[in-house]
């Protein structure tokens, strides 16, 4: 199972958010360049980046901040926030970034997602499906849909996506541990595509479980690790050294 430690970028800054709300941040760096080489000290090959201003305006920001963890870290690192055209992709794409993450728009319109793996190929384009009580949130997680997770899963996989990021929005950075059940139906309703758990991760027995999980329902590939990394519950070391 892959591990992703999680940077969230605002206004240049690594920072986290309590369930996604705008007023309740956590500033941790002023340069996110110092978690990414810390996490790669510790031996991850991936990163995860979200450009929350992208995410909340639909306009991608901090792209000079993403420029510099290209340019310093050598990992593979994909980034959502923001991701709601063709050009702003491509732009994305251009930095050196493994892969660029969609949840907005592939919500509301299924069929760009299939001409953006036509365009790009299947690992290059990742559907993020973010939910609340099993429905699909949007705009930064401002808003919550009639569209259930587990349908768009089914929806993206049938028009070529292979690779889906699933965050619980209860869950995320509430420190709570995560919603394995959530992360396993939409696992089971998308069976041709990689999952990447993201929400609740808490401790290492978290992370345990969700290999265990793993080991039963194959394509829940990787978990994405932010607010525990960064309040010290997890040690990244620690994890891989036991994997």
């Amino acid at each position: 199972m892959t591990i992703y430690p999680a940077i969230d970028l605002r206004g240049g800054k690594c920072v986290r958010l309590f369930q996604g709300l705008a007023d309740q941040q956590t500033t941790y760096f002023n340069n996110p360049c110092e978690p990414a080489l810390k996490w790669k000290q510790d031996g991850a090959t991936h990163l995860h980046l979200v450009d929350l201003d992208g995410a909340f305006s639909g306009d991608s920001e901090n792209i000079a901040a993403v420029r510099d963890i290209l340019e310093q870290v050598d990992l593979k690192v994909q980034l959502g926030g923001g991701m709601r055209s063709q050009t702003v992709i491509e732009n994305a794409l251009d930095l050196g970034l493994d892969r660029v993450i969609v949840g907005t728009r592939a919500c509301s319109d299924p069929e760009w997602v299939g001409r953006l793996v036509e365009r790009f190929g299947p690992d290059r384009i990742v559907v993020g499906i973010d939910a609340r009580d099993g429905k699909v949130a949007t705009k930064g997680w401002v808003e919550t849909t009639d569209t259930l997770a587990t349908d768009l899963a089914r929806k993206v996989q049938d028009l070529g996506i292979r690779w889906i990021i699933h965050t619980d929005v209860a869950t995320d950075g509430a420190m709570q541990g995560p919603n394995y059940e959530a992360q396993e139906k939409i696992a089971l309703a998308a069976p041709s595509c990689n999952i990447i758990a993201s929400g609740g991760v808490t401790q290492e027995e978290d992370v345990f479980r969700l290999r265990e999980l793993s080991s039963q329902i194959p394509n829940l590939e990787g978990v994405i690790i932010g607010k525990a990394l960064y309040e010290g519950k997890i040690q990244l070391d620690r994890l891989f050294s036991q994997s």
